[in-house]
């Protein structure tokens, strides 16, 4: 079966990604999935993040670049391995992305407590830059 992530509906073939995946350095079992593509049509730059079944929904996905709030995404739905929020990267997110050494994905499992996910940056403005 293919891979909704990758393979979405309506594409004639398997998209090129940049994927990293990370766990909490405290908890084995909350892992998130982060995933970096062009659409198919050349039209949109988007970052989809895989999180783990049981994330609080209405809280969204936070993002830190090197300890700056960037803001948050919205859950678009859920699947068997997790939620996956999406984000359109417009030319502002990819300058910043590119320019930052670390992002920090940041889920909620209740209204106060969030829990962070550190993700290396390094190699993501060259990987980006090869994506067809």
């Amino acid at each position: 079966m293919a891979d909704p992530l990758r393979h979405p509906a309506g594409a004639q073939s398997e998209q090129c990604a940049l994927i990293q995946s990370v766990v909490a350095e405290d908890r084995s079992n909350a892992g998130l999935t982060v995933i970096v593509l062009k659409t198919a049509d050349q039209k949109s730059r988007l970052m989809r993040v895989v999180a783990p079944l049981g994330v609080l929904l209405p809280s969204g996905l936070g993002l830190k670049l090197d300890n700056q709030d960037v803001g948050r995404a919205g859950f678009v739905r859920c699947l068997p391995n997790g939620c996956v929020a999406e984000v359109v990267m417009d030319d502002k997110l990819l300058g910043q992305l590119r320019g930052a050494k670390t992002a920090t994905f940041i889920i909620f499992e209740t209204p106060e407590e969030g829990i962070g996910f550190p993700l290396s940056l390094n190699g993501l403005a060259e990987g980006y830059d090869k994506l067809p």
